[in-house]
């Protein structure tokens, strides 16, 4: 036990956490000594370090197979959850799997066996089917946000990957929601409940501004000018609202990403790592960003379309106001619109006065080269400092990939750093250096 303190000690402070929260620590006590947890906390309350660490604990480091399946509802959250079981650094190896990109390059990756995967169910039961692996050896099932892969019409290849899996002795799953129907596949049977939803978020203010006409572009570039600074989401319901949304927001200079299920996934991926290093300070998203992909606490989210059910407001304010911070959801109804019966306590404001929308000082570069070239975070910085003679608070977040990375800097002086950097080498790789478009 001491040296499985001792371990998470050290993992806590790779990832720079001090301590874990209430809801991690009950997990861990919980699913050590369970067969059958089902974890509900609202989103953003970090479901996925609480269930890694007492997994990555009870792995056995003499089986060469895979372990533990994760099964997902999005991509996002596979590669996510994928990304921060390599920041662990653990020493077992993760893989994750999902539609959107070519099968072979999936069997290439699984030719050696990780110890966890994580992957979509569609995915997922193709390979199983396809007996791209062997399943023989996986003891734990991890179903995360098991209701929003039920929702997004999983159920029938879900249900096979229980049907085939005989081996299972641990299953956990995780939700933000409380009204959750478990289906009788599943096989739960005693589970130890935990549930921090009822903890309510103190620190949400919910506002609602009124717009004169059914058309809310004006109303939603005065809101915007309104808040200032920070960062933030703009839901919309339909694609086609994102679309209206971005091509206003494009005649009028302001920077943003879109984010839905119809965009491709590199154009999604892209739009999630501008928004995470803050070259984007705005993201205009359908429910898809409300929960299971990994953004960083913001200061707001603007309701531009109202949502139609309870748990998707519910879902949409978690993105703000999380564990003890200040948020803000700002509700856009035009003058004659009704607010769904859900709607409570909210603050009407009048917006006098607005100020011009700053865009974000940040840009981002992307590398052609990535983990797979055995480049680190500190060769990139040392790259940008060394041969891009650019300072400590010039350089922001650096997220490195399998084949590639992508960099935050000030766009000061923008092209001339990637003059002077492009073809460069880092490690034993030259690498092309460009502005991420």
């Amino acid at each position: 036990m001491s040296e499985n303190f001792k371990n998470q000690r050290e993992i806590l402070s790779k990832l720079g956490i001090s301590r874990l929260n209430p809801m991690q620590e009950a997990a861990q006590t919980a699913i050590s000594s369970n067969s059958e947890t089902i974890i509900l906390s609202p989103t953003g309350t970090g479901k996925t370090l609480a269930f890694l660490l007492p997994i990555i604990a009870e792995l056995n480091p003499n089986i060469k197979n895979i372990q533990v399946l994760i099964l997902v509802p999005s991509r996002e959250l596979a590669i996510q959850i994928e990304q921060v079981i390599r920041e662990i650094g653990s020493g077992y190896k993760a893989t994750a799997v999902y539609g959107g990109r070519s099968g072979s390059k999936d069997r290439i990756a699984l030719k050696h066996p990780p110890a966890i995967l994580v992957g979509t169910p569609g995915r997922v039961a193709d390979h199983i089917e396809r007996e791209v692996f062997k399943i023989t050896t996986i003891k734990t099932l991890v179903l995360d946000e098991f209701d929003k892969s039920l929702e997004v019409g999983f159920e029938e290849d879900m249900k096979f990957i229980l049907e085939e899996l005989k081996t299972v002795s641990k299953k956990i799953l995780t939700s933000a929601t409380q009204k959750v129907k478990i289906p009788s596949f599943v096989g739960i049977k005693n589970p130890k409940r935990l549930s921090f939803l009822d903890e309510k978020t103190s620190n949400l203010k919910l506002k609602t501004v009124v717009s004169k006409t059914q058309d809310k572009l004006a109303s939603l570039e005065r809101l915007l000018g309104h808040i200032g600074a920070g960062s933030g989401i703009i839901f919309c319901n339909l694609k086609d609202s994102i679309q209206n949304v971005s091509d206003f927001l494009n005649e009028k200079n302001i920077n943003h990403g879109c984010f839905s299920g119809d965009l491709e996934q590199h154009d999604r991926e892209r739009a999630l790592i501008k928004f995470r290093n803050g070259t984007h300070k705005i993201l205009v998203s359908t429910d898809l960003a409300a929960r299971g992909i990994d953004i960083p606490e913001m200061d707001f989210i603007i309701h531009y379309e109202l949502p139609t059910r309870p748990d998707e407001f519910i879902h949409r304010n978690g993105r703000t106001a999380r564990m003890h911070s200040n948020g803000t959801a700002f509700i856009l109804k035009y003058l004659n619109e009704e607010l769904p019966v859900f709607i409570k306590n909210d603050e009407e404001i009048s917006i006098i006065s607005a100020q011009k929308v700053k865009n974000s000082n940040w840009s981002t570069l992307h590398i052609s080269g990535g983990r797979k070239d055995k480049i680190s975070k500190g060769d990139i910085a040392g790259l940008f400092f060394k041969q891009g003679n650019i300072k400590k608070e010039d350089l922001g977040i650096i997220e490195l990939k399998q084949d590639c990375a992508y960099v935050a800097v000030s766009s000061t002086n923008l092209n001339n750093l990637v003059q002077t950097l492009n073809n460069s080498r880092l490690k034993k790789k030259k690498v092309r250096i460009s502005i991420l478009k």
